[in-house]
């Protein structure tokens, strides 16, 4: 087939080809079955499909075997016979082993380059989400993210989130009155998560150089797409930012890339391994956010692929989404397991000469049932099929390859030194180096001015002039200052309540008498 992936023999003996049309790849797809029935291969021929076609890829390495794609397979591996005898079996005539471009990510920046991102393109919905606030907090965290746009303060890592926060609290009074309740408590719930996100390892991930879109959407000097693939087998123990950051990546494409409606290929194929990470205990904002992405990034180019155990794992509404479809087996050993086969044998167009929930529950390593997009965009019937082999090496690379390609990668020296310029940080530490400047030149004025001039400052007097201390009232004795502060104090009686009362008192009696 033209203008298509090869991806196995399908029929009797194997012997029709199976093809993945590009013209219909960014429709999205799904890559399904138990483990250890080689959806990951099917996930590396997929790859290497899509590089020789001058397609972009971008993978997530869950369990470091897709690093095998920067190295060419070998005569000497131990499935060598298996291979070429399975290549002959689905008439796969040109079967060769190569290596394909690759560039290794990683956000801890130990097994890729760099991938990073600032706090202010991730946003105050997928970071709630990642640290798993409630609403009130995530309320909180949107304003954050007004005042910091309002104030002209860069949101770039975890320190600048930070400080604001803190400011935030120290402020919160007044942006209660204008956005909403800030409560001390919210505050402080946002500062643990950050502290556990840092913890994590996410402090890494949020700073410049931030990562470019369109290094993700490279071709090599032949014309053959790089293919991406981010290190997740550390990131799989922070399952939550796995998920948040493909969600990210998935967004900023979206939001970045120009419409194109339906290219003759994809610009960009995008497979999303452990896809079940996404979706689990996910508020219902974020699986909208999926489902819109879903939909509509097809218009941008690019192809979506989710890899999961089970179909029941995505949501009904995305999984309507995913038109090209490869399904390994499943194992049927409870009740729950015969109704989540049966389920999905029934998203297939069925075919009269087997039956589908059967093949799924039989089939071997290696095969599938699959169904492609075909004329006008129309699923086509389901095939039981035999997955063509690797080119590329199956299995991971050695840590010297990966170094020797990282070395030799167009992105080497680009990410690797990070950049810390001014942000929000840099400028409350300096409102706050100016305040305390400014207090303490205040206090030295204070000490340096005379007694009388302090005590002025001090609101000690209350006669609004500068008057000099009297020395006759320093002269004068004790029993004639307590004269007069009997005097004034009665003065200051008469004046008062109980001195109208008696003078009332007496002058009714005067008149009275009269």
């Amino acid at each position: 087939m033209e203008n298509g992936i090869f991806i196995g023999g399908g029929g009797k003996d194997y012997a029709v080809p199976q093809h993945l049309a590009l013209g219909y790849a960014n429709r999205h797809g799904l890559i399904a079955g138990a483990t250890g029935t080689g959806k990951t291969v099917t996930l590396q021929i997929l790859a290497e499909g899509f590089s020789a076609a001058g397609v972009p890829v971008f993978a997530a390495d869950v369990k470091g075997d897709l690093s095998g794609l920067a190295a060419a397979g070998s005569a000497k591996f131990k499935l060598h016979d298996a291979f070429t005898s399975r290549a002959a079996t689905i008439g796969f005539d040109d079967y060769r082993y190569e290596a394909f471009p690759v560039t290794f990510w990683d956000i801890f920046g130990q097994q890729g380059h760099p991938v990073r991102t600032t706090v202010a393109e991730m946003g105050p919905l997928l970071l709630s989400r990642l640290m798993q606030l409630t609403e009130a907090q995530e309320g909180v965290m949107n304003i954050v993210f007004r005042v910091a746009d309002e104030e002209g303060m860069p949101l770039l890592d975890l320190k600048d989130l930070q400080a604001l926060l803190v400011w935030t609290g120290e402020n919160r009074d007044a942006l209660s009155l204008r956005y909403g309740n800030v409560s001390p408590q919210s505050v402080g719930a946002i500062q643990r998560a950050l502290m556990v996100l840092e913890n994590q390892g996410g402090a890494g991930f949020f700073g410049e150089p931030a990562l470019e879109l369109a290094d993700l959407m490279r071709t090599d000097a032949d014309g053959r797409g790089r293919i991406n693939i981010l290190a997740a087998d550390k990131l799989m123990g922070s399952p939550r930012l796995y998920a948040t950051f493909l969600l990210w990546l998935l967004s900023e494409l979206f939001e970045t890339l120009p419409e194109v409606g339906d290219p003759d290929k994809p610009r960009l194929v995008f497979f999303f391994d452990e896809a079940h990470l996404l979706f689990d205990d996910a508020p219902k904002a974020l699986v909208d956010k999926v489902e819109q992405v879903a939909r509509l990034i097809r218009s941008k180019g690019v192809g979506v692929y989710f890899v999961t155990q089970n179909p029941d794992d995505i949501p009904e509404d995305i999984l309507g989404q995913l038109g090209n479809r490869i399904q390994h087996a499943l194992r049927a050993f409870t009740a729950r397991d015969r109704k989540a086969l049966k389920r999905a044998a029934e998203t297939y167009r069925p075919n009269p000469r087997f039956d589908t929930a059967d093949a799924i529950r039989d089939m071997g390593v290696g095969e599938a049932v699959t169904s492609m997009l075909e004329a006008k965009g129309a699923p086509g019937i389901v095939e039981r099929t035999l997955i063509r082999p690797p080119s590329s090496k199956l299995g991971p690379v050695s840590p010297a390859e990966r170094a020797a390609v990282m070395a030799a990668s167009p992105m080497a020296g680009k990410y690797d030194t990070t950049q810390d310029r001014q942000s929000a940080y840099e400028m409350l530490a300096a409102r706050a180096a100016e305040a305390a400047k400014a207090a303490e030149v205040a206090e030295a004025e204070a000490e340096d001015a005379p007694a009388a001039l302090r005590e002025f400052n001090a609101a000690r007097r209350y006669s609004g002039g500068r008057v000099a201390r009297s020395s006759s009232r320093a002269n004068k004795g004790l029993g004639e200052r307590f004269g007069a502060a009997v005097t004034d104090a009665v003065l200051k009686e008469i004046k008062g309540t109980t001195g109208r009362r008696i003078v009332r008192g007496i002058l009714g009696g005067l008149f009275k008498g009269r």
